[in-house]
């Protein structure tokens, strides 16, 4: 019982997974809306490598729907401009 205080106290569980390190995300409750719904864009453009530098990490990896809030289908647009400006050089595939 002790020990299940300190967890919450602590912010982590007990399997040591996880290090209490959140994404930033929308307050709970509220759900990030999709940039490309709200602006009503049909297609992503692989071109605009300004606008898809929000969707790779520093790392070089895509980001997902969870923490850029996009919708489903623009997600896996985003995926796809994401591959095409990397192979086109606008983008890189990793980062130092």
């Amino acid at each position: 019982m002790a020990q299940k205080d300190r967890e919450r106290q602590q912010g982590g569980s007990s399997s040591g997974r996880g290090g209490g390190r959140r994404e930033k995300t929308a307050a709970p409750g509220r759900r990030k809306s999709c940039y490309f719904c709200k602006d009503k864009v049909d297609e992503v453009d692989w071109k605009n490598f300004n606008q898809l530098r929000r969707y790779v990490s520093e790392k070089g990896k895509i980001r997902s729907r969870r923490i850029t809030g996009t919708c489903r289908r623009h997600q896996k647009q985003v995926a796809v401009a994401v591959k095409r400006a990397r192979e086109m050089a606008l983008l890189p595939y990793v980062s130092n």
